[in-house]
């Protein structure tokens, strides 16, 4: 199976595919989209889309995973992020991917073991599972890894209870 993790923004999109067979997960192809500052949000947005797409096509992921949003206190950059994930939302759907969502604590707790972990620890981890030389750069890219990694425990869970259940 081929995942896609995404941890979604509007200035950079972390991206990480992962494959998974068995028990063994390797990286297939990671990375980030940017866009530049100061450049109208609705430019940002179908730069984004299109490279979401373009990297979709490419890989061919199976099903794609998330970070769900959490934000403090800055509604713009709330906004904007919320509509980056919309298009890439789309761009998911429009290629008849399932989606999955999980939040920052889930993604610590599959990762680390604990919900609470730093995010240093979260991409040492990341970094370890997926036997790479280094912790990727930036940490978007890193956070979207931990997701796709979080959403391959999570699926093997899901199939083994339901194997339970069935029986």
């Amino acid at each position: 199976m081929r995942i896609l993790g995404i941890d979604p923004g509007i200035a950079i999109v972390g991206f990480g595919f992962i494959d998974k067979v068995g028990h063994k997960i390797t990286p297939v192809q990671y990375g980030c989209i940017q866009t530049e500052a100061h450049t109208p949000d609705e430019e940002r947005l179908l730069h984004v889309y299109e490279a979401m797409v373009q990297l979709i096509e490419k890989y061919k992921p199976d099903t794609v995973a998330f970070e769900k949003l959490f934000f403090n206190r800055n509604v713009t950059n709330a906004m904007s992020v919320s509509q980056a994930r919309g298009v890439l939302i789309l761009a998911a759907k429009q290629k008849g991917l399932p989606i999955a969502e999980y939040t920052p604590m889930q993604v610590k707790q599959a990762i680390v073991g604990y919900g609470k972990a730093e995010k240093k620890q979260v991409q040492e981890m990341t970094r370890m599972f997926l036997k790479l030389q280094a912790i990727p750069k930036p940490d978007d890219v890193a956070d979207a890894l931990a997701v796709a990694i979080c959403h391959a425990h999570s699926y093997t869970l899901n199939s083994k209870i339901n194997e339970v259940l069935k029986s």
